[in-house]
């Protein structure tokens, strides 16, 4: 374990380089937010900020081989909810000289709620794992009807493809696509081992590879990108058209508290649109979440209030998938986006000592 305190007390973070606010901190935009409101003379609150993509793994001890060993994530915590039958575990690309907490400790449940960066959650129940074949559905299936899978992949940037592709390979690693295979050169997509494609891009330090990306198709970016950054705090960083083949690309990113460029080792949420869809009625994608297609899970967002953020996203027409009171578990929330992917809304900082999330009716 590390010193409890370094993890509970606001560290005072120059404002730049943004790499150096990253690593210090588990609250820097409290530290911000707070000196701001000191001028202000009234309490504001942080934006929302991207915390997770939620991923179902059938075996954890293969899927935690695959993000640790290969791609070189570490763990940040670990919660097991027995009398549920699952688990989840909470990775992240942090710098290497980054300290952070024992997994499944106290200071591990701060650190995580309060992390101002995304993770890769992995979802697991009890028991997959001694089934025979694939358990989840990794997507990227042709289009059946008018419904298609809407989650695409991972990726992660890395100093350079080849080698990286190639260390891989060597270790085992299946692949949908190689670096030099098809139209598009110098990008591969590896294959984890639930079958999600990871993409591999180039953009990292040499000897470090850092999560660069979780991308979902859209029907309409109009709405797409309204709920994403008017309503859950993103910016749109960049938009790419393809006129030629056809869709769009928009990149969407939590752009640090009064920061003016993005940091380059924060992921960002690629949103395809294939061109035509916002104008065919019958047309969806499938969020991940239905019966036979169950893989990829949910976004997830940290605010200051989740029962406020709740309301303003009703109030603005968006359904609730789980209303902050449903269920046992209180305090959190699910949202549907525009394309009824599902959106966690979560307590920053959780609600108790332990930072817990959620809480059960007295």
């Amino acid at each position: 374990g590390s010193d409890g305190q370094k993890f509970s007390t606001p560290q005072k973070t120059p404002l730049r380089p943004l790499r150096t606010r990253m690593s210090g901190s588990t609250s820097w935009f409290k530290v911000v937010g707070a000196a701001v409101a000191g001028v202000a003379g009234v309490a504001r609150r942080a934006k929302p900020t991207w915390q997770q993509s939620m991923l179902r793994i059938k075996d954890p001890e293969k899927s935690l081989e695959f993000y640790k060993n290969k791609m070189g994530m570490r763990l940040l915590d670990k919660l097991d909810f027995e009398s549920m039958s699952f688990s989840l575990y909470f990775l992240a690309s942090v710098p290497e000289e980054e300290k952070t907490p024992e997994p499944g400790s106290v200071e591990a449940h701060r650190y995580l709620w309060n992390f101002p960066g995304t993770t890769l959650e992995l979802t697991h129940n009890y028991g997959t794992e001694k089934e025979e074949g694939p358990k989840y559905h990794p997507g990227n299936l042709p289009q059946e009807g008018d419904r298609r899978d809407g989650f695409g992949h991972v990726a992660f940037s890395v100093h350079d493809v080849e080698e990286t592709c190639n260390e891989l390979d060597t270790a085992g690693v299946k692949f949908q696509k190689k670096p030099n295979e098809g139209r598009m050169k110098g990008l591969a997509f590896a294959l984890d081992p639930d079958g999600y494609w990871v993409e591999i891009i180039r953009g990292g330090q040499k000897g470090r590879h850092t999560l660069a990306q979780t991308m979902l198709r859209i029907k309409d970016p109009k709405k797409s990108l309204e709920f994403y950054t008017k309503h859950l705090g993103m910016t749109l960083l960049s938009h790419r058209d393809f006129p030629d083949a056809k869709f769009s690309l928009y990149f969407l990113g939590t752009m640090p508290e009064g920061a003016t460029e993005f940091p380059s080792d924060r992921p960002v949420l690629e949103l395809t649109h294939n061109h035509g869809t916002e104008n065919d009625e019958k047309f969806q994608y499938y969020s991940g979440n239905e019966a036979d297609r169950k893989g990829f899970g949910h976004l997830g967002f940290l605010v200051d209030d989740v029962y406020e953020t709740c309301k303003e996203l009703e109030e603005a027409g968006y359904a609730m998938q789980k209303a902050p009171d449903g269920g046992s578990m209180k305090g959190l929330a699910f949202a549907r986006d525009p394309d009824g992917y599902w959106v966690e809304i979560i307590k920053r900082g959780g609600y108790d000592e332990a930072a817990t999330p959620y809480f059960f009716e007295k």
